[in-house]
């Protein structure tokens, strides 16, 4: 067995294709169309490393993270092998949703720093050969944007028409559910307009009305302003909900039991991407990703076909919904989901992009602490099932994107009182359901497994106080658990979820197969283990996971003891297997070379 995973040696020479430069190993003087355009398009091939500016390093000591203290661990980042930053919303904004309700797309909000850090931080991710991608949030604005504030003085206000209006005369809105709102409404009253404005999500993020054109030339000025700067892309929060019917037609409760469905549907949606496609995406080379609220695997293809020329890559809500709605698949798995339905929900994805490009996720500032939904965040297991998600999340086909604190195995902080939540959507929930008289223990407890602020309590550093991450009063709770899970700690230790994340990286990083291979389904009833192949040309490898704190086995038709052994997540010898089976122990997770 391998563990001294080392990146391919020898001479390359470089060709010069569009503005990349595309790297050829020794001794190919000729490369196909096919690998010129794997090449070109670099974002098939990175790993997308997200951070959350909050939470990630302070520098100034007001207990918020910063840009500035980004770049103080911009080597750390570097160090994992990485290749693409993604940075949640550093605009201005009040912070009603935590910079997703925006009031200045092109000034930095205070807390973060200036447009001076900025330039420097975007010039520091470039000499150390990394690329940087910002989240764009155009679906909506905050209430405190210039457009809204005037918008919401008159009907003849210029900007009124910047935002989608039900007027007071033609009665009560036609029904839409907000994703935040503790009623439940997705339509404001606004007095000075006798009307009311929609928003998707909160009360303070009205809905941008996409079908004015002035809106979606404004949005590409904001565009071009940071393309124009040299970032590397954005990640689009929202997208698909831009394309809205104005009438607010009654939506069929049969046809779309799932109101957000309804969201995604709009066919005007497409024609939006296709002309910001054509006015801006399509004159840089950068990348693009969609966060792909509501969309289900059948749409997907339209998003991401080269053809279509609209997005590079969308990212689904699958994993999500699995862990939260599916049922186990046998009670004496260990596993509180069904692992069967996750395993059908990868391949159906992977399947539906088509020519386009899959994506892989388990975890991001939406989604809980991936070891803590996915796997065991309890003492006996919590590092041997994390370094198992990271072999999964790293030798899927697609591009994964990887949430910042996962790579040391942060969990799930699990607060006891609201008075310790900070996301809007807890807080706003919890207030839904006391109004309501209900069960808010119940709440409590479950939001201990899905808040957002799961994932969003401070990077751990260190052993020191604060965890590293500041010298002042952290604006979240840092988890207890910091003094013995931080990245000081584990850089020591060579058998660390850290270590083993840096070894996986270059892994994949040096085999072809696991970057553009296909992916194969194998022992797919299978209610413990998933395991997979990835081939192309004469490379294969096995990819064998238990997801399960139960020792098991699986049959998937291979020989393994003809195989090489390239890693395994235990420190140990993995067990003897037979030519019909693999033996697992829990959560262990084995690369073969067949």
């Amino acid at each position: 067995m391998r563990n001294d995973i080392n990146p391919i040696k020898g001479e390359e020479a470089t060709k010069t294709g569009g503005s990349e430069t595309i790297v050829i190993p020794a001794g190919d003087d000729k490369m196909s169309p096919k690998a010129v355009e794997r090449e070109l398009l670099w974002w098939k091939k990175a790993v997308v490393y997200q951070i959350y500016p909050r939470s990630f390093q302070d520098s100034n000591g007001d207990g918020v993270g910063d840009l500035r203290g980004i770049i103080s661990r911009l080597d750390y980042v570097k160090s994992l092998g990485i290749d693409i930053i993604w940075l949640n919303p550093i605009f201005v904004s009040p912070n009603d949703d935590n910079g997703y309700d925006i009031s200045n797309y092109c000034d930095i909000m205070p807390e973060f720093g200036t447009m001076e850090d900025f330039n420097l931080l975007l010039k520091e991710v470039h000499g150390r050969g990394l690329k940087l991608i910002l989240d764009l949030v155009v679906n909506h604005t905050s209430d405190e944007h210039l457009w809204f504030m005037q918008a919401r003085q008159s009907r003849t206000n210029p900007f009124y028409n910047y935002y989608y209006w039900w007027p007071a005369e033609e009665g009560k809105p036609p029904f839409r559910r907000s994703y935040f709102d503790e009623d439940g409404s997705a339509w404001k009253y606004n007095e000075p307009t006798d009307s009311y404005y929609l928003h998707y999500f909160s009360v303070k993020q009205p809905d941008l009305n996409w079908g004015n054109p002035e809106v979606r030339r404004e949005v590409y000025k904001i565009m071009r302003f940071w393309f124009d700067k040299g970032i590397d892309g954005f990640r689009m929060d929202s997208i698909p909900l831009i394309g809205k019917d104005p009438a607010f037609p009654e939506i069929d409760p049969d046809e779309y039991p799932n109101i957000y469905e309804y969201y995604a549907k709009n066919p005007s949606l497409h024609d939006y991407l296709k002309e910001m496609n054509d006015e801006v995406l399509s004159k840089y080379n950068i990348t693009t990703v969609g966060e792909g609220s509501a969309v289900r695997a059948s749409d997907v293809s339209k998003f991401v076909e080269l053809a279509r020329r609209e997005l590079n890559m969308l990212y689904h809500f699958g994993p999500s919904e699995v862990r939260n709605f599916s049922k186990p698949d046998s009670p004496d798995t260990g596993i509180d989901y069904s692992l069967i339905e996750l395993k059908q929900m990868f391949t159906e994805w992977d399947r539906a992009v088509a020519d386009g490009w899959p994506t892989v996720y388990l975890g991001n500032h939406d989604q809980p602490r991936m070891v803590s939904r996915f796997a065991d965040d309890s003492p006996p297991y919590h590092d041997v099932s994390a370094k198992m998600l990271a072999t999964f999340l790293l030798t899927m086909r697609g591009t994964p994107y990887w949430y910042a604190g996962d790579e040391i195995g942060m969990n799930n902080i699990k607060f006891n009182r609201i008075e310790d939540y900070n996301d809007i959507a807890t807080r706003n929930e919890y207030k839904r359901i006391k109004k309501q008289k209900g069960d808010l223990k119940a709440f409590l407890r479950e939001q201990k497994q899905v808040s957002r602020d799961n994932a969003r309590t401070p990077f751990q550093w260190d052993d020191s106080s604060n965890a590293g991450f500041t010298d002042g009063q952290p604006w979240l709770k840092i988890n207890d658990n910091y003094e013995k899970i931080n990245v000081a700690a584990e850089e020591k230790d060579p058998n660390s979820i850290l270590n083993y994340f840096k070894k996986m990286m270059v892994l994949r990083k040096t085999r072809k197969a696991l970057i553009w291979g296909n992916y194969s389904l194998l022992d797919p009833e299978n209610k413990q283990v998933y395991v997979y192949a990835r081939e192309i040309d004469d490379e294969k490898f096995l990819i064998v996971l238990n997801f399960s704190p139960r020792k098991t086995q699986t049959r998937c038709g291979t020989d393994v003891r003809r195989a090489e052994l390239i890693l395994c997540n235990y420190a140990d010898e993995p067990n003897q297997n037979s030519a019909e089976s693999i033996t697992l122990r829990p959560f262990e997770a084995l690369v073969y070379r067949l």
